[in-house]
């Protein structure tokens, strides 16, 4: 990452915020099912590691429902991609070993429809943050190592066409 706030594409801002609600209806329905109303009696020790697993589950929840909120103020506050170095957001035209050339967009979420769209965490998306026209990344695939060449850096129109 660029160590400052990522922009956050309207398909990842989407994708977000349809996740954190399935999660914090998940969490509504895990919630009630806690505590029973306090009424003093203790279950057996079934009981007992079942109300601590669903209080896990909870936890679980909570810590990504925080993520989920962090990361769609951060995409609120960071603006538009740079052009001088591959950031989340980036359209990246890149070279593969074969003379292709292709523009990807790096973002949180790939569509997955969109061939175009590389996550960030995907070992090519990991392998270009950072980088600038004219570097040479390395990352693997399930054929093995690999190299690309940044060709071109743009802010980001999700064609995916060459810029």
């Amino acid at each position: 990452m660029t160590g400052g706030p990522e922009p956050l594409s309207a398909v990842a801002r989407e994708a977000f915020v349809r996740e954190r609600a399935a999660l914090r209806t998940e969490r509504e329905a895990i919630a009630a099912t806690l505590g029973n109303g306090g009424d003093g009696e203790v279950g057996d020790r079934a009981d007992q590691a079942d109300e601590l697993q669903r209080a896990t589950e909870l936890d679980r929840l909570d810590a990504r429902i925080e993520e989920i909120d962090d990361r769609l103020r951060e995409g609120g506050v960071a603006g538009p991609p740079g052009t001088d170095a591959v950031g989340v957001g980036s359209t990246v035209t890149v070279r593969f070993e074969d003379g292709t050339e292709t523009a990807v967009q790096i973002d949180d979420v790939a569509e997955v429809l969109d061939a175009t769209m590389v996550t960030s965490d995907s070992p090519l998306g990991a392998a270009l943050l950072g980088r600038r026209a004219g570097d040479t990344v390395t990352y693997e695939t399930p054929e093995g190592r690999t190299t690309a060449v940044v060709v071109a850096l743009g802010a980001g129109n999700g064609t995916g066409e060459a810029s």
